[in-house]
């Protein structure tokens, strides 16, 4: 038996005896893991460093502290979260208990991502852990000193039912084959279609999130000035490995020399006239996605940076000027930081531009009109959209966070983890009681019958609408037997 098989037995083992259905225990599950973070944070940070280049200070702040935030809200909203949801009843099911019960799935397999190696693995198990599944993580071996960190998490958690599993690709296909209860993706489309594959074979669902090339519109009549420094904050952030960062811009030619003009000030002063020698600029994971970036360039006027050094897998904050569709940066998602700018006639064509596209994760847009912004928003799709902004809506737990069509299926964050990894089973409980309602549901099928069954069951009850008209027939009721009593006396 391989080493996959055996920790998707004992995970599986551990899940069947149902110890992960008590709230207290996966509290404190959820409380060992913010236990893991904050007493290996030395590791964690040193490990980041070493893999992307990112300071301790970059970890904390894109790394740990939405994790953290992810854990504290599950902890405190998972009563909440886990009790049975009471759902409107039609007249014939009045009298029931009618009723959401969360229930665990099984098993999960998380399988991680490098860009962001803690975040994007971790706050997936938040939800399995909230939701009382066993766990089986697969961090991302292209990141391999942070997934030689997460190796540490059986000495925090319940080592039977989350298991950490470290590897390459055969570790992956090899676990893949394995049968899970659901599977949780993060990565690139071409993966994905391959993990959606193999989940099929056991009918296994699956949430994946992928990316795309995220566009980015730049209204002409916007503060130009203020939106560039919101693009290049999101652009250049973990030297674009970001999987929502802005792929490329759409803006009008006139405007398009001022946008690389505000662009050039922001690189200058967020990392300096030497970005290589800043403390704060990140490099390209590995050689091989160095060259695939640097590929991508070929062929593209460059208006700013387009330096690089291959030995230290290290890329100029670059901007390209005059790009077409049928150019090279635009046949793929760059992850890198590189920023093509193409230039349209204004918001129809930015608008066919993007439809003529796979449907992106993110979808920025840049303008002081409500009537833009609305426009984008109701004749375009996208995992998600921001306007006047960029990556913010990460950090909202209450925003759904997901891909559509090629950018992903299904979305996590706060309660929508909790609900993705769990199995909402519909209960209604009748009792044995009033048979005389039942009549008309029995043969022989009546017109009279056919009557009484569209009264019954076409006419919704509101609960809430229905706890206040029995509040106010119970007070009808008291009143009236207490004025019944006063007037015998």
């Amino acid at each position: 038996m391989s080493r996959e098989q055996q920790a998707v037995q004992q995970a599986r083992k551990a899940f069947l005896t149902a110890r992960s259905k008590p709230l207290d225990y996966r509290i404190k599950q959820l409380q060992n893991l913010k236990r893991f973070i904050k007493e290996k944070t030395t590791d964690i940070t040193n490990a980041m460093r070493k893999d992307l280049h990112k300071t301790a200070n970059a970890t904390q702040l894109f790394e740990i502290l939405g994790l953290e935030g992810e854990i504290n809200l599950a902890v405190s909203k998972l009563a909440e979260w886990a009790a049975p949801r009471p759902v409107n009843k039609n007249l014939l099911t009045i009298a029931d208990d009618v009723y959401i019960q969360p229930e665990p799935l099984g098993v999960v397999l998380i399988i991680g991502a490098w860009n962001y190696p803690i975040a994007v693995t971790l706050q997936p198990l938040v939800g399995a852990i909230a939701a009382g599944n066993a766990a089986v993580v697969k961090p991302s071996e292209v990141s391999s000193h942070t997934a030689k960190v997460m190796e540490l998490l059986p000495l925090y958690l319940d080592p039977e039912m989350y298991q950490v599993v470290t590897g390459g690709v055969p570790e992956t296909q090899e676990l893949l084959k394995q049968r899970f209860d659901h599977i949780f993706y993060t990565g690139n489309s071409t993966v994905g279609k391959l993990v959606m594959e193999a989940a099929a074979r056991h009918l296994t669902p699956v949430t994946l999130e992928l990316g795309g090339k995220s566009p980015c519109y730049i209204d002409k009549n916007c503060d130009i000035r203020i939106a560039c420094r919101r693009i290049t904050w999101g652009k250049y952030m973990n030297c674009g490995q970001t999987c929502i960062a802005p792929d490329y811009i759409l803006c009008e030619s006139s405007i398009q020399d001022k946008v690389i003009n505000e662009i050039q000030k922001c690189i200058q002063e967020f990392y300096t006239n030497d970005p290589k020698s800043f403390a704060d600029y990140g490099r390209i994971i590995n050689q091989r996605h160095f060259k695939r970036i640097m590929a991508l360039v070929e062929g593209s006027t460059v208006a700013i940076g387009g330096d690089s050094d291959e030995s230290e897998c290290y890329i100029a904050p670059t901007v390209l000027r005059d790009v077409t569709s049928g150019s090279k940066v635009m046949q793929e998602e760059i992850f890198g930081p590189v920023l093509p700018i193409i230039t349209i006639n204004g918001l129809k064509e930015a608008i066919e531009f993007i439809n003529e596209r796979e449907k992106p994760l993110a979808l920025y847009v840049f303008s002081p009109s409500k009537k833009v912004i609305k426009q984008m928003i109701s004749e375009t799709s996208s995992g998600a959209i921001v306007a006047n902004d960029c990556l913010v809506h990460f950090t909202i737990s209450d925003l759904p966070f997901g891909g559509i069509g090629n950018s992903g299926t299904g979305c996590y964050h706060g309660k929508y983890s909790f609900d993705q990894l769990s199995h909402l089973r519909s209960c209604l409980i009748k009792k044995l009681n009033m048979e005389g309602v039942n009549q008309m549901r029995y043969p022989p099928h009546t017109t009279e019958k056919l009557r009484w069954a569209r009264i019954l069951l076409l006419k919704q009850v509101n609960l809430a609408r229905w706890r206040q008209v029995a509040q106010v027939a119970v007070l009808a009721a008291l009143a009236a037997f207490v004025v019944q009593r006063f007037l015998r006396r």
